[in-house]
């Protein structure tokens, strides 16, 4: 959804994007609108020679890069070169892309964030709809929030469940939606449902996979009996941003955002 969020608003600015979808980590439905490449990321000499080529710039990488198995990269020099110096079986996927991101800035590319581009998509202060939470919650958030910013600092996850003080799942390699639907079968019967927490890890660069919420998450949310979702102000993408709020609104749910 970002991708194409991003590839319509330069097409609004005429600017003809070019799409690189790494295979096995994007959607390369995008491809049958625009022009670019679907390749493996073992594959980054060839991208970036291809880049060079069509005179790119300017790169925005959106989302996470999950850590490739050594039988899928079947890497080419540059990629192999690449992966010796950084020692891939010790890296978590934050530090991949921060690394990728300082290899595709030495090669004279320069990388930006999708939000400066694309404005409105970040999360304010404060209740985000309708609702917010009353102040017999407001423990067990920070407590959430507390959790949240330990697991990203050891580069975990971005996402809690909580309820009633009470952890019932962080997120692993399973991502958020998952998260939710898993922690629904543990939730304590009686009073608030679980509140989903989800914060930047600490010291995070900004231009490179910040905490993303869209309309499918708080969608299962809502399916999953949670009382709210509480995320990150200033450092969490919003998409579809009204229509998510609106469907909180409607399901009586709230959305919260905290500073940690």
């Amino acid at each position: 959804m970002l991708p194409a969020i991003l590839a319509a608003f330069c097409k609004e600015l005429g600017i003809e994007p070019f799409i690189v979808a790494l295979k096995g980590q994007a959607d390369p439905d995008l491809l049958n609108e625009y022009e670019g490449m679907s390749e493996s990321i073992g594959k980054a000499g060839y991208i970036i020679k291809t880049l060079q080529k069509e005179n790119v710039q300017d790169l925005v990488l959106i989302g996470s890069i999950r850590r490739p198995s050594l039988s899928e990269l079947k890497p080419d020099l540059k990629t192999a070169g690449f992966f010796a110096r950084i020692g891939v079986k010790t890296l978590g996927d934050s530090n991949i892309l921060s690394l990728l991101k300082a290899e595709l800035e030495g090669d004279g590319f320069k990388v930006h964030g999708i939000q400066d581009f694309v404005g409105g998509l970040l999360a304010g202060d404060g209740a985000l709809g309708r609702y917010k939470p009353d102040k017999s919650l407001r423990h067990c958030i920070d407590h959430g929030v507390k959790i949240s910013q330990e697991i990203g600092r050891i580069d975990i996850g971005q996402s809690v469940v909580i309820q009633n003080d009470l952890v019932l799942g962080v997120e692993g390699v399973e991502g958020t939606d998952e998260l939710v639907r898993r922690c629904a079968s543990y939730a304590r019967k009686g009073g608030a449902g679980p509140i989903l927490v989800k914060t930047c890890k600490p010291g995070q660069d900004h231009t490179l996979d910040l905490p993303t919420i869209g309309l499918k998450t708080i969608q299962n949310c809502v399916e999953s009996g949670y009382a709210g979702v509480v995320i990150h102000a200033g450092h969490t993408l919003l998409v579809e941003k009204k229509a998510l709020i609106d469907y909180a609104d409607q399901n009586k749910i709230f959305l919260w955002g905290v500073l940690p």
